[in-house]
């Protein structure tokens, strides 16, 4: 029997079953994307919770509105479950799990490994997987690879198909979506790569094809690395210019005049979410069995995960210069996701920055509308309820995220002190002798 065309033609006429591993940031925009083109979508993740408020039309993604969760579940296009027995009747499985760096740095692949393990009981010919997890080059090939094919016997190529294709998900973007952003696709065979190019291209707008489940891996880290590393280097900059007393968001407003050869890259606090400061570091870790040093990732790390300690420094400058230590000092940082307008608190800086100032002996308050409370290994911390009489009871106010609804003109009046990190005040900052910027 050929299945590729089995598979091919199911996916042209929209009878193939869908399946998301995971439901999170990605697997979730995912799921509906491909329910509201019209396919069965069943999304499966551990955390009962999330699949229960799927099954009431309700979404925990900002990204995602309920009402589209709530229409495609009352349509029967989208249904969420713990059970993985269901993959017995699918055709298609992408697989969408977090893939985090453990403490001592190392990938943490046990997410990837535990999502294989349990397609892996009803694998059947005639279905295809993608992984989707940002991960380093080789894990499509040395860890789902063996585990789908050597107890069910099936062959690669011929009776089932697995290929990888990065996500490109960027949270609280409206101008590119998961529907328009362009896919990179590698298969382990010609035939997988033609078989899951069939499946995204029915509900994705542009699906690029690479010759081999490594490119597209590498091409992910390649993405990712390149904005980690000009991160750094700005985040350097900022270093550089802070010795010398030169403003560097004027630089870089100036350098940005020209129109060829430059790509603006802004400082901050530090790097946050789950790709940029972790992908880079699962392409060095890889590097590191192979006796090779990625020496740009790893300076660029080090830059960008010192960054908070920078900010505090600010901090301790500027409460000095009104004749205030840090110690016992009232610190409200504005914003604690890692990116404006969004509720995603993934490897954000401001959590090293509030742990920070706790150290430092200040009575730290933070405000974010989007996250109202921060858990993070036994530590919490609750967003204050008002935050202008916050603000004006501050000692200093750090904005480590620059969210849109902010309204900083009375912010900036009302508070006695300002580390602004991300020129969220602009010129009103600059000429502001109450604001201290990066």
């Amino acid at each position: 029997m050929d299945y590729a065309k089995q598979l091919i033609d199911k996916f042209n006429n929209k009878t193939a079953r869908v399946a998301v591993l995971g439901l999170g940031y990605v697997g979730l925009p995912f799921a509906t994307v491909f329910a509201k083109a019209g396919f069965e979508v069943t999304g499966i993740d551990p955390i009962s919770e999330k699949m229960d408020m799927v099954n009431r039309g309700e979404s925990y993604i900002l990204d995602v509105p309920t009402e589209v969760v709530k229409k495609l579940v009352a349509d029967g296009k989208l249904r969420a479950t713990t059970d993985y027995s269901v993959l017995r009747d699918i055709d298609a499985v992408a697989i969408c799990v977090p893939t985090p760096l453990r403490h001592t740095g190392d990938p943490d692949l046990s997410f990837i490994i535990s999502a294989a393990e349990g397609i892996a009981p009803y694998v059947h010919p005639g279905m295809v997987v993608v992984l989707e997890s940002s991960t380093y080059p080789g894990t499509t090939r040395e860890l789902v690879l063996p585990v789908l094919t050597e107890k069910s016997g099936l062959k690669i190529g011929e009776e089932i198909f697995l290929a990888f294709s990065p996500e490109r998900v960027d949270p609280g973007r409206i101008d590119w979506t998961t529907k328009n952003t362009p896919k990179v696709m590698g298969g382990m065979t010609e035939k997988c790569t033609e078989v899951s190019c069939a499946w995204y291209s029915q509900a994705l707008d542009t699906v690029v094809p690479v010759s081999s489940t490594e490119v597209a891996e590498m091409a992910k880290l390649l993405e990712n690395t390149f904005r980690m590393i000009n991160i750094g280097f700005v985040n350097e900059l900022t270093l550089m210019c802070d010795r010398l007393g030169v403003d560097v968001w004027e630089v870089i407003d100036a350098a940005a005049t020209k129109p060829f050869g430059f790509m603006r890259f802004n400082p901050g606090p530090g790097l946050g979410g789950h790709c940029i400061p972790i992908d880079p570091m699962y392409l060095s870790w890889k590097m590191r069995s192979l006796n090779y040093t990625a020496r740009f990732i790893e300076l660029a790390s080090e830059i960008n995960t010192n960054m908070p300690r920078f900010v505090i420094g600010k901090v301790q400058d500027a409460l000095n210069e009104h004749g205030k230590p840090i110690k016992g000092s009232s610190v409200l940082v504005l914003g604690a996701a890692y990116k404006p307008d969004i509720d995603d608190l993934r490897e954000s800086p401001a959590i090293d920055v509030l742990r920070l100032l706790q150290q430092k002996g200040a009575r730290v308050t933070y405000h974010d509308p989007y996250i109202p409370s921060i858990r993070e290994d036994g530590w919490e911390m609750h967003s204050v309820a008002d935050l202008m009489q916050a603000v004006q009871e501050a000692d200093c106010v750090v904005i480590v995220t620059n969210h849109k609804v902010y309204d900083y003109p009375a912010i900036l009046t009302t508070a006695k002190l300002i580390v602004d990190t991300r020129n969220a005040l602009g010129k009103s900052g600059r000429n502001s002798d109450k604001v201290v910027r990066l």
